[in-house]
């Protein structure tokens, strides 16, 4: 019977891991580690431009497409406002497959070659599935860890600036120095991932943790080792000759630090089912009180009538109480797009049309634009500006695994640093957003005027801000408009950045770039007719057009401190309270049922 008794008892601790907020945690770690395949663009782009004899401005245009289908999720929130996040990841998972497996099979001829606005399809529907990964398991856990949203979110976002370096070590061990290999593994595998812990991804009641932020600095510090290892590993490779298995070993090494979280999860789950089983064994036994009955109506002595018994003052005035509350929560309580003019205030609840005709939300849009537009158009050229300045082709994929690895460190550093200086200070977190305005505009210049070895320190600081930009973008989102309609807001919120990508990436970039290669082929005596790449070689390839994105970059860290300026005030309050109390009434619910 103890034998029983303690199996029985495993399975209901297995049971409570696999269905735990902290499993859930682990689960949106490894799916976020996956969605992160169009900042890969710069890796596999050499690949689509030559085998299918692209020039720069139609490579642009193909890597404007994968921005669009990135940034526009629109669809994916709308869809998570009346499905569960399963069905959300399914979809995701399915569309990832199609849209990059497609391309595999064109890059590797397997299929006639694609018309250009074919190709922008395939390649739209592939990066779109982000959206659905991000919405399914990303809004999930921010809407189940409110307090911790800052840090949740910087690890989680943190772990899509990683995927880069990751699927880049994948690669490598799978499938060895193949490019068109890529495109196959970004295809498959996100899809598996987000298949596996499709059911584990859910909402649950908001709970309290005694050691919530202590575990996600345990998180952090893991995630940090990853983004080490994994920048260890690029540089390495960059100047030692990797055998096929020290490329095994490396990934393997990588894959260990991702399930990592996995014991953290077994262990706080351990920790709750202890805490449970002990306030079993101290709760007392459970009395029943019978509440006073009111006497019935009696007949009057003189005129016959019924007298009713006066109620007493504590009930009327509880009734009183409840019907204004219930009162307040209809007035207060906003529908999906009414009261468009009459918006709450900063914190609460708005409404989808509230949120988007508010001039906060305007703001964020042109940061948004200013920002993400010109960060875009850095990392999908990172590749022809290595070509360019003659950089080995070994080298300009080292550029874009440290975008990826200092991607990661602008996502986690701004959520837990900007958590810290909201709670303790009071510090406006948009003021986050105003230095990730800054960095690039630098990035830029060194780009446009570059020296030995300063694309190394443009990826840097382009990846360190575009990471910042993401996270900051979507913590204040939470944190202004509220969590309601958080699923269709946060994706709302990239809405301008594909119109941003495609005016900096390709209307700016590709044009002036394709400009000065064919001013090259003038000075050679040759015309496009005659080459079938067109490349161009030097520093004055990109000068003009990074300036341009350099002046962008600080009109856009002008608007974010006008953003700053009118937040203020909010974040001067404790803009955590609500959800504290929404934690509380929780914990009683979950006691008086334990009791009864």
């Amino acid at each position: 019977m103890a034998s029983s008794s303690s199996g029985f008892g495993l399975c209901q601790f297995f049971t409570q891991v696999l269905t735990g907020r902290w499993f859930m945690m682990f689960a949106s770690f490894l799916i976020m580690a996956c969605a992160g395949a169009t900042y890969l663009f710069g890796v596999y782009s050499k690949e689509i431009k030559s085998t299918l004899g692209y020039d720069q401005t139609t490579l642009n245009l193909l890597s404007t497409s994968k921005d669009l289908g990135a940034n526009v999720g629109v669809l994916s929130g709308l869809i998570a406002e009346v499905t569960p996040p399963w069905f959300v990841l399914l979809i995701g998972s399915v569309m990832n497959f199609a849209g990059y497996f497609v391309i595999w099979l064109a890059v590797t001829k397997k299929i006639p070659k694609p018309t250009v606005w074919q190709m922008c399809i395939y390649i739209c529907i592939g990066a779109n599935s982000q959206n659905f990964a991000n919405t399914g398991s990303l809004v999930t856990c921010i809407k189940n860890f409110p307090e911790g949203r800052g840090m949740m979110l910087g690890l989680m976002k943190g772990y899509v600036g990683l995927s880069g370096a990751f699927f880049t070590q994948l690669y490598l061990a799978i499938y060895g120095n193949d490019s068109k290999s890529m495109i196959l593994l970004i295809g498959w595998l996100p899809a598996l991932i987000s298949l596996v812990f499709i059911f584990n991804i859910r909402p649950m009641k908001v709970s309290r943790h005694p050691h919530e932020v202590k575990v996600l600095y345990q998180c952090l510090f893991i995630s940090v080792l990853l983004a080490f290892c994994l920048m260890g590993l690029t540089i390495s490779q960059k100047y030692l000759d990797f055998s096929h298995d020290a490329y095994v070993g490396g990934a393997t090494a990588v894959c260990v630090l991702l399930f990592l979280p996995f014991f953290i999860t077994v262990r706080e789950e351990l920790i709750t089912w202890n805490l449970k089983k002990k306030e079993a064994k101290n709760a007392p036994e459970s009395v029943v009180i019978q509440e006073p009955v009111s006497p019935p109506p009696q007949p009057s002595p003189s005129s016959g009538e019924i007298e009713i018994a006066p109620a007493s003052p504590d009930s009327s005035s509880s009734k009183v109480k409840e019907e204004k509350r219930d009162d307040q929560e209809i007035i207060s309580r906003p529908s999906c797009c009414g009261n468009i003019c009459n918006k709450p205030k900063r914190g609460e609840d708005y409404g989808i049309l509230q949120a988007l005709l508010s001039m906060d939300f305007l703001l964020i849009f042109v940061v948004t634009f200013c920002g993400l537009g010109c960060s875009l158009a850095a990392i999908d050229n990172l590749g022809q500006i290595g070509e360019s300045l003659g950089y080995p082709t070994r080298t300009i994929s080292t550029f874009v695994s440290l975008v990826s690895v200092w991607n990661y460190f602008g996502r986690v550093g701004s959520g837990f640093i900007s958590e810290t200086l909201v709670i303790k200070w009071k510090i406006p977190r948009p003021l986050m957003m105003t230095l990730s305005q800054i960095l690039p505009a630098i990035a830029d210049l060194i780009i446009a005027f570059p020296f030995d070895g300063s694309v190394y320190i443009a990826s840097l600081l382009i990846g360190f801000s575009h990471g910042i930009q993401l996270t900051m973008l979507f913590v204040i989102i939470s944190e202004i408009f509220g969590l309601k309609y958080y699923s269709t807001l946060f994706n709302c919120g990239q809405l301008v950045s594909p119109l941003g990508s495609y005016i900096f990436n390709v209307q700016v970039v590709g044009r002036l770039y394709d400009r000065e290669a064919l001013k090259q082929l003038a000075r050679k005596g040759m015309t496009r007719t005659m080459v079938k790449e067109l490349t161009c070689i030097g520093k004055e390839c990109y000068r003009l057009s990074f300036f341009i994105l350099a002046c962008a970059n600080l009109f856009g860290g002008f608007v974010s401190l006008i953003l700053v300026m009118r937040t203020r005030r909010y974040y001067k309050t404790d803009i955590y309270n609500r959800f504290r109390e929404e934690i509380d009434a929780n914990d009683k619910e979950e006691k008086a049922k334990e009791s009864s």
